[in-house]
């Protein structure tokens, strides 16, 4: 299968350093469709003879590419357009937030809107283990397929959330609109093998695991805002993060 062309412009004038420019444009082709999972990309030689630049330079665009999961290299079958993640940095969004930022089209569908007692996440929003909670069920999906199945417990403050409301918006969206602003949360990443439920609503197969996230998240004031237990197809999301020296 031949490597289908992008048509890139680099600007030798521009303090962005070319071999930046060259990622953008090409990670632009990866995210806007033009390039899709799977299709082989154009080979470093050839692409040094089209525009005129160096091997380093596009060598380390392609990797900084296959850095953010855009690209993969293969022994013996070459570069190739990655699997489409959802790369997540580590701040306080929500991952309706996120998709609609990276240009993606998120579409939720709310399973569970009721009101429950539940003590484990009574305890986690520091209610009494008796409080009835509005306890929310929803798949996440992108470009309509399913990524994400998203539990989530509110303090009886928000018992007036509508379905309706939830599948058109982000949940911290809803809650913004109640005065309610999340500033810091407690995160637990960690990974598993699926439910029943998750296989299902995930179409996952086989031995695929899915990524975990509890999180709960807390307003200005310390006053704990929601409870979530997350889980995501492990093969289309992955958490980023920046670490320094302490």
């Amino acid at each position: 299968m031949t490597a289908q062309l992008v048509d890139l412009r680099i600007d030798r004038g521009s303090p962005v350093p070319l071999y930046h420019q060259l990622a953008e444009q090409l990670s632009s082709a990866i995210r806007g469709g033009q390039l899709e999972p799977g299709d082989p990309f154009e080979n470093e030689l050839a692409m040094c003879e089209r525009l005129g630049l160096s091997r380093p330079t596009v060598r380390r665009a392609i990797q900084e590419m296959v850095d953010q999961g855009l690209l993969v290299r293969r022994r013996g079958v070459g570069t190739t357009v990655a699997n489409r993640k959802v790369h997540r940095r580590f701040e306080l969004s929500s991952l309706f937030d996120e998709l609609k930022r990276a240009g993606r089209t998120p579409r939720t569908t709310v399973l569970q809107l009721e009101r429950v007692q539940e003590p484990s996440a009574a305890t986690a929003l520091d209610l009494p283990e008796n409080t009835e909670m509005l306890s929310i069920l929803r798949l996440r999906l992108v470009e309509d397929k399913p990524l994400a199945l998203l539990h989530n417990w509110l303090p009886p403050e928000y018992f007036d959330l509508t379905r309706e409301e939830l599948e058109e918006t982000g949940l911290y969206d809803a809650l913004r609109t109640r005065g309610a602003k999340p500033v810091v949360a407690r995160q637990s990443i960690g990974a598993r093998m699926p439910t029943p439920a998750e296989r299902r609503h995930l179409n996952l197969r086989g031995g695929q695991p899915v990524l975990t996230m509890t999180r709960m998240a807390f307003d200005v004031a310390g006053k704990a805002v929601e409870f979530g237990d997350h889980s995501y197809r492990a093969e289309d999301y992955a958490l980023d993060m920046v670490v320094d020296e302490r």
